[in-house]
C-alpha cells in the first residue's frame, strides 16, 4: 500500500501543531526536575509560547479549499481562521499560567500541561477539518480525554478530581450519545462522508432522530441547555487557567463544528434543526443569566455566564449564510479575550490570596488593587456588550447574522425575530450580573477588602494582550474584515 506523504503538506496547521508537541515533549523529557532536586526551568514557559507563536504566524493567513486522505480531512478559509483564533486562545492561556505552574505542588508537572494543552489543541483541529464523521468523532475524543486530565490536574486542591470524574462520566455518556445519531445516520444514508450524507438525508424519522442525537453529544461540549448540568460543578473544580481554556478554546471549537455540519449536512432537513436551534439558544440565553445573577462564586458565576454565552455564539447559526460563519468566528474571537481576561484576573487573586474566589471577597477591590478592578471592567463591559468594546459589536454581527434574509410575514422569519428579540432582552439581563462584581470593586464596602499585591509578569502580559483585544478588536475593521475574507474564499 503507497501513501501520498505530500497530503501531509495540505495538514500544515496540525504539521506544525505535532512538532511543537515533540518538541515540548521531548525538551520535558530531558530537562524534568527530579525527586529532590532543586531545578529551575524559568526558561520552558518562553519556550512553549515562541513555539506557539511560531505555529500561529505559519498558519494565520486563509489557505485555499484542499483535501486529503480520501476526502476525510478537509480545509479552507474560514477553517483556517478558527484554528488561528484557538491557537491565539491557546497562548493566552500558555502565558497566563506560568505563575500557577511555578508553584511548588505543580512545577514538576509543568511539561504535562503543555502536552495536554497541545493534545486537545490538536484534536480541536482534527474536529473542525473533519469532512467523515469518523475523523470527526476521533478529533472530538481526542480534544475530550487530555481536557478530562486537565480538568483534574489538582486533584489534592479544590474538588480538582471530583470535577474531572464529573466531566468524564458526563463526555462519556454524551459521545454515546453522539454515536448512537452517528449509527442512524449512517443506516439512513449509508456512507459518513459529509457530502454524501447531505446529498442522500430526508426528512425521515430515522434521519430526523440522527440528527437530534448528533446534536445533543455536541451541544454537551458547548454547554447548551438541557446538555450543560456539568458546566458549574467542572468549572468551579477544575484549576481556574483550566476553566479558562475550557470555556474558550473547547467551545468555540465544538460551536464551529457544529455551525458546519449543521449548514452542510443537515441543509436539506434545515425547517427541522432551525426549529430544535433556537429552542435551545432561547434556553441557554435565558437558564444561564437568570441562574448567573445568584451565584456568590466567581468561578461558577462564569460557568453560567459561558452557558448564556454559548447561546448568543450559536445564534448566529440560525441565520444558515455565509455571514454565519463570519459572525460565529468573530464572536469566538471576542469572547477568548473578553473571558479570558476575567479568569486571568481570577486566578492571579486567587494565587496571591490563598484561593480566594468569592464574589464578596471583592467588595472594595478598587481602593488596593484599582488597575485589576479597572481591566477586570473592562472586560466585563465587554462580555455584556457595551460600546464602545469589542463584544458589543460582536453582538452585533451576531444578530445581523440570524435575522439576514428572515422575512418577518413568514412563519419562520417571524420566529427567527423573535428569537433576536428574546436575546437582546436578555443582553439586558446580563448586563445587570455582570454590573454586580462592578458594584462590588467600586461601590460595595468592605472593613477587610483584598491586600494589595503584585501580578506577575506573565499576568501581566496576559492581561495586556486581553485588554488590547477587547479594546482594539471591535474598533479594527481589518480583524472582521480578515475573517470575512477567508469565510467568502
Amino acid at each position: 500500500m503507497n501513501i501520498d506523504y505530500s497530503q501531509f503538506l495540505n495538514m500544515i496547521p496540525e504539521v506544525t501543531l505535532m512538532a511543537a508537541l515533540m518538541i515540548v515533549f521531548i525538551t520535558d523529557l530531558f530537562t524534568a526536575k527530579k525527586p529532590g532536586e532543586a531545578r529551575n526551568r524559568n526558561w520552558f514557559n518562553p519556550l512553549v509560547c515562541v513555539l506557539m507563536l511560531a505555529h500561529i504566524f505559519i498558519n494565520i493567513w486563509p489557505t485555499e479549499a484542499s483535501t486529503a486522505f480520501g476526502g476525510m480531512y478537509m480545509t479552507n478559509g474560514s477553517v483556517g481562521v478558527i484554528k488561528t483564533i484557538l491557537a491565539f486562545s491557546v497562548l493566552i492561556v500558555f502565558v497566563q499560567s506560568r505563575e500557577w505552574l511555578q508553584r511548588e505542588d505543580t512545577n514538576f508537572k509543568e511539561g504535562e500541561f503543555y502536552e495536554l494543552v497541545l493534545a486537545t489543541l490538536l484534536g480541536m483541529n482534527m474536529m473542525v477539518s473533519a469532512n467523515h464523521f469518523l475523523l470527526f468523532f476521533l478529533g472530538l475524543e481526542m480534544a475530550s480525554v487530555p481536557m478530562a486530565c486537565l480538568v483534574a490536574f489538582d486533584k489534592y486542591r479544590h474538588n480538582s478530581a471530583e470535577a474531572g470524574a464529573k466531566f468524564i462520566l458526563t463526555a462519556t455518556f454524551s459521545s454515546g450519545v453522539m454515536l448512537y445519531g452517528i449509527s442512524f445516520l449512517y443506516a439512513a444514508t449509508g456512507t459518513l462522508y459529509f457530502d454524501d450524507v447531505m446529498a442522500n438525508i430526508s426528512a425521515t424519522p430515522l434521519c430526523i432522530l440522527g440528527m437530534v442525537f448528533f446534536f445533543s453529544g455536541l451541544g454537551f461540549k458547548i454547554s447548551l441547555v438541557p446538555f450543560h448540568f456539568w458546566t458549574a460543578d467542572t468549572y468551579q473544580g477544575a484549576p481556574t487557567t483550566v476553566t479558562g481554556y475550557l470555556s474558550v478554546t473547547s467551545k468555540g471549537a465544538a460551536a464551529f463544528a457544529l455551525c458546519a455540519i449543521l449548514m452542510k449536512v443537515f441543509a436539506p432537513i434545515v425547517e427541522y434543526w432551525q426549529i430544535m436551534l433556537m429552542v435551545v439558544i432561547v434556553l441557554s440565553i435565558t437558564i444561564g443569566n437568570l441562574f448567573a445573577i445568584h451565584q456568590k462564586d466567581l468561578k461558577r458565576f462564569m460557568a453560567f455566564s459561558s452557558i448564556s454565552q454559548a447561546g448568543y455564539i450559536m445564534l448566529a447559526v440560525v441565520g444558515n449564510s455565509a455571514m454565519s460563519v463570519t459572525a460565529l468566528s468573530y464572536y469566538v474571537l471576542i469572547y477568548v479575550v473578553a473571558n479570558l481576561a476575567v479568569f486571568s484576573i481570577i486566578a492571579a487573586v486567587e494565587e496571591n490570596n490563598g484561593g480566594v474566589v468569592n464574589m464578596n471577597a471583592y467588595n472594595g477591590f478598587y481602593k488596593t488593587n484599582p488597575r485589576l478592578a479597572f481591566l477586570l471592567t473592562l472586560a466585563l463591559f465587554s462580555l455584556g456588550g457595551i460600546p464602545p468594546f469589542a463584544g458589543m459589536f460582536s453582538k452585533f454581527f451576531v444578530f445581523m447574522a440570524a435575522a439576514n434574509g428572515a422575512q418577518v410575514t413568514t412563519a419562520i422569519g417571524a420566529t427567527i425575530y423573535a428569537v433576536v428579540f428574546i436575546a437582546l432582552v436578555n443582553t439586558v439581563i446580563s448586563l445587570y450580573y455582570y454590573l454586580l462584581i462592578v458594584k462590588a470593586m467600586f461601590i460595595s464596602d468592605n472593613e477587610n477588602p483584598l491586600p494589595t499585591f503584585k501580578s506577575s509578569y506573565s499576568t501581566k502580559m496576559a492581561l495586556a494582550i486581553c485588554t488590547l483585544g477587547v479594546v482594539a478588536f471591535g474598533v479594527c475593521s481589518i480583524v472582521y474584515n480578515w475573517i470575512h475574507a477567508a469565510s467568502v474564499m
